[in-house]
């Protein structure tokens, strides 16, 4: 909104011309979701409270995590206006790639809602019946997907981007659509399966959504993209200021959701930064990178399915627990050590990633 406000009042008061600079628009949406989040963060959990909206504990869970029964969840709320509100003062409104992951981000935090709904609010312990949320994640992923393939079919919109080789960008035709799929859906449930500790969710997607925002910057550049020997994708810019909305608004919430937790993102909180995090990769053609930048989301997913294939195949479990954050508690690690390593890792995996862009 600001963007075209501003067109209209430069010829009147140039100052208004700096609105114009991406990379000030990028720290002001970051500043502007961070406020926002601190300021609404009590305000939040006081009526989240108010509701008696808490979080029901796994009772097969580690015995450490039955203390945080009743604590206030579905706290994405939160996240989501953050960036929305970030988002509409500050991002381009013209520019599709703005809608495109905002449609993808609010649908899976709607989905996510429903299911946090319907197990905190009306005491329905399955929450949304599994092959229902996994049927609405699939159609959200596959209306973006064709959106995305008919809009650039045969331009670098459906390129494929392979780390370390400068030259090889396929073209990917109809894979282009069950790759977005995937890339979407699966990374939507690797975050959601991430979030089982204080913290140990947002902080990574911060970190991922940091890295992305910078990515965004040089993909919408002529200049920086040749440098780097990426594909140049005119709307791409701003995709930077929902990565850096992103981290405002993550970072705000950790305010709150760091250890010992006062209130917990839940599946809309999430689903949607995962959604999210998905469908900027996709249109950045960074869907290599993702899965570097956002190996813990990867690990904390591979676990799980690693853990239940062995179960059903050998009667035998891998781990102690799943996801993996679980098995290194039981193995008595104490929480805020799970949380902090992993988050230590996943800066390294960002940075690797960032270092790959150039390493080519």
């Amino acid at each position: 909104m600001l963007v075209w406000l501003a067109d209209l009042l430069v010829p009147y008061f140039t100052v208004f011309n700096v609105i114009s600079y991406l990379t000030f628009r990028a720290i002001t949406g970051l500043l502007t979701a961070l406020v926002i989040s601190l300021w609404l963060g009590p305000k939040v959990i006081r009526y989240l409270q108010s509701l008696q909206i808490g979080q029901v504990v796994r009772e097969d869970g580690p015995e450490s995590h039955l203390k945080k029964d009743g604590t206030p969840t579905m706290g994405g709320v939160l996240i989501l206006l953050s960036i929305a509100i970030s988002v509409f003062l500050w991002a381009d409104l013209s520019n599709p790639y703005v809608w495109y992951a905002m449609f993808v981000t609010f649908a899976y935090g709607a989905i996510g809602f429903v299911d946090d709904y319907l197990k905190v609010v009306r005491k329905n312990s399955k929450g949304l019946i599994a092959r229902w949320k996994y049927f609405w994640l699939s159609v959200v992923a596959l209306i973006a997907a064709f959106v995305l393939y008919v809009t650039g079919k045969d331009t670098h919109v459906t390129m494929l981007v392979v780390p370390f080789f400068k030259d090889v960008m396929p073209q990917l035709g109809l894979l282009f659509i069950l790759l977005t799929y995937f890339v979407i859906v699966g990374t939507g449930n690797a975050v959601n399966l991430t979030d089982g500790l204080d913290g140990l969710a947002i902080m990574p997607t911060v970190l991922v959504a940091a890295g992305f925002g910078l990515v965004a910057w040089a993909t919408g550049n002529v200049n920086y993209s040749a440098y780097l020997h990426i594909p140049y994708i005119r709307h791409a810019g701003e995709l930077a200021i929902i990565c850096t909305a992103i981290v405002g608004a993550g970072l705000g919430f950790l305010w709150f959701n760091t250890y010992p937790a006062q209130v917990f993102m839940g599946d809309v909180g999430s689903l949607a930064l995962g959604g999210a995090l998905g469908i900027i990769a996709v249109l950045l053609r960074q869907e290599f990178l993702l899965v570097i930048m956002g190996g813990v989301f990867v690990v904390e997913a591979l676990s799980v399915i690693l853990q239940v294939g062995s179960f059903k195949l050998r009667g035998q479990r891998i781990f102690r627990m799943a996801p993996i954050h679980h098995h290194y508690e039981l193995k008595g690690w104490p929480e805020p050590r799970v949380i902090v390593r992993f988050w230590i890792i996943s800066l390294m995996l960002v940075l690797i990633g960032l270092a790959t862009l150039k390493l080519r």
